[in-house]
């Protein structure tokens, strides 16, 4: 390991990879401390302490604190992937999309500069909403209002200010993907994932001292973390291979060529965080808006209806749940049929003389491939709805005073180990042998 990292700061073009990555970063975790103009931030934490929990705890987690302190990133990345959930799910239904994403790069840019006109869209009326939530709030008894000077200029200001925030951080994730290591969405709610676990430490901590949690608790539940998370990893790297045989082949005034046997990895989960972030997004969206139009007090049809979306449909609750589950069942075959087209891998192998033992080159390898590729998706997506439902339940049980939760395992796991491929890859091409390599030929990986 050591090794590797004396190879990746060797090489110029790797230095300043991660000299744009650690920038973008840095800077996005400062901006989650610069306030929104016109709003107490005191105010609005401790009443959100109060109310800890729900879509706002959520989108708070996702944020990195952003929310709870008002600051110009609050609303973080989740507007943008909502978009992009959007634009994708349009694709595969509206031909003229479908037609534009198959020409190229140049029809991919442009779906990318609708999905950014989209979030801009998306972030005014999330932004008025959120604005419109927190100057209903109740004033707190140690700070006092919330917004303490409302009026159409406080509210425009806002507005713009947060719809700032997000596009800036649209930008800073797009130039960490192309200049940077990893993939930038996802590097931004790592970052604000990340960055609450020295916070929720020291929380831990503080119950232990004055002996609200046992050591024996947290013990149990620092081994179950670890059992989760490596079953997490086991799940985003495992695969299955299918047998392909090439035949011999031979040319004019060259030495015949041997056949070759060889295989076909087949992932178990080929959405790897993308499928939990979706399915997070558009789950917690809906509740998240509900809850800034819900009236205390207020006992009409529309606003019954609204309470019982927020009451039932809130992290932690047993339709979320089942909700959540479905969801991400749904996207990992998505994201699956998207990344991976049995029919064009069949073509291929037919083009080149290639052949899965036993199985008839061309459509019937195409249906034995989807038949293969269907079975190992839904054990992988089986395997990331536990992850991702039964810690919150046991953190719960176990009365653990912090957010742990798979949605964030599988984020924080998946955007590691994302990172980690790409690096491995760039050392590669310096003929280095990178992180992951080395390891699996010490045999300290299984796979």
């Amino acid at each position: 390991m050591l090794e590797a990292f004396r190879n990746l700061l060797a090489l110029p073009d790797l230095r300043m990879r991660l000299g744009v990555t650690l920038v973008a970063l840095l800077g996005y975790r400062l901006g989650c401390h610069v306030p929104a103009p016109g709003v107490n931030a005191r105010a609005l934490q401790e009443i959100l302490r109060l109310n800890e929990g729900g879509a706002f705890g959520l989108v708070d987690l996702f944020s990195g604190g952003a929310l709870s302190n008002f600051s110009v990133f609050a609303l973080g990345i989740m507007p943008y992937i909502s978009t992009s959930i959007i634009m994708q799910l349009m694709t595969t239904v509206i031909p003229q999309l479908e037609a534009l994403s198959k020409e190229g790069e140049m029809g991919r840019r442009k779906i990318n500069q609708w999905t950014r006109y989209g979030t801009v869209g998306l972030c005014l009326f999330q932004a008025w909403g959120t604005t419109q939530y927190i100057r209903n709030l109740p004033a707190s008894a140690l700070h006092g209002p919330v917004v303490p000077e409302w009026g159409p200029g406080i509210a425009a200001l806002l507005m713009l200010t947060l719809t700032a925030g997000t596009v800036t951080l649209m930008w800073v994730g797009e130039q960490v993907s192309e200049h940077g290591i990893g993939n930038g969405m996802s590097l931004i709610i790592f970052a604000g994932i990340v960055s609450r676990i020295p916070f929720e430490i020291g929380s831990t901590w503080k119950l232990m001292q004055v002996g609200e949690l046992s050591l024996f608790s947290l013990v149990l539940f620092l081994a179950l973390m670890l059992a989760l998370t490596a079953l997490t990893v086991v799940t985003q790297q495992a695969h299955r291979k299918v047998p392909v045989q090439y035949p011999q082949r031979t040319r004019s005034g060259f030495p015949a060529m041997s056949g070759v046997s060889t295989s076909l990895p087949l992932k178990v989960d080929y959405s790897g965080v993308i499928a939990v972030i979706f399915a997070s997004s558009l789950l917690v969206f809906p509740t998240y808006l509900t809850r800034m139009f819900v009236q205390e007090g207020a006992d009409t049809p529309a606003q019954r209806f609204l309470q019982f979306i927020v009451d039932h449909f809130s992290p932690g609750t047993l339709m979320y749940t089942v909700a959540y589950g479905a969801l991400i069942i749904f996207f990992c075959y998505f994201y699956t049929a998207v990344i991976f087209n049995p029919t064009d891998v069949a073509e291929n192998m037919k083009k080149f003389g290639g052949f899965v033992p036993g199985i008839r080159p061309g459509p019937a390898t195409a249906e034995y491939l989807d038949k293969v590729l269907s079975r190992i998706t839904l054990l992988g997506a089986a395997g990331i709805v536990v992850i991702a439902t039964v810690p919150e339940g046991i953190a719960q049980g176990m009365k653990i005073p912090f957010y742990f939760g798979g949605t964030t395992l599988l984020i924080t796991v998946g955007v590691a180990l994302d990172t980690l491929k790409q690096l491995e890859s760039h050392l590669l091409m310096h003929h280095y042998e990178g992180f992951m390599k080395k390891a699996k030929l010490q045999g300290r990986m299984p796979y």
